[in-house]
């Protein structure tokens, strides 16, 4: 009995650890005199509340080059510090991009945060947005809805192919 509540307690505590959603922030430009984000395009950083954390991190790169629609699997390599994560470039030069990345803790939407990083003609990054809304009085993540890093898109290339 002793066993099955202190498996119960620990359990507990193990679920309770990471209540509340995950986080996640980009930082650009990286440090080129950390070994860990030299050559980085950006770093990703993972986060439970305020605490750097080792969540998995995925992520796409969406683009529009000579009109055809691309999407390529970004990877991410740790870097020295808890919950940071080097990118880098990995999506051609042509083109509009945009990036969607995420940072989950476990199942489901509403344990992923994402960011939506947009590519600036020049190459570099132009916007960075998390996207949230209003649960019990807190702001979490919300669900990126891929319609509309679409239409984003579709419109970042009319604009480039009307200059």
């Amino acid at each position: 009995m002793r066993f099955a509540r202190s498996l119960a307690v620990v359990s507990l505590l193990a679920v309770t650890a990471f209540a509340g959603p995950p986080w996640i922030s980009i930082e650009t430009p990286a440090n080129p005199y950390d070994s860990g984000s030299r050559d980085a395009y950006l770093l990703v950083h993972a986060f439970h509340h305020g605490t750097p954390v080792n969540f998995p991190v995925s992520g796409t790169a969406e683009g529009i080059v000579k009109g055809d629609r691309r999407t390529v699997a970004l990877e991410f390599k740790s870097t020295s510090r808890p919950g940071v994560y080097a990118l880098r470039k990995q999506w051609s030069d042509d083109g509009v991009w945009t990036l969607v990345i995420g940072v989950t803790q476990g199942d489901g939407d509403f344990n992923t945060a994402r960011a939506v990083i947009e590519i600036g003609g020049d190459g570099q990054v132009a916007s960075v947005r998390v996207p949230t809304r209003m649960a019990n009085g807190y702001r979490v993540p919300d669900v990126v809805k891929m319609a509309d890093v679409e239409a984003g898109l579709r419109a970042r290339a009319g604009r480039v192919a009307s200059r």
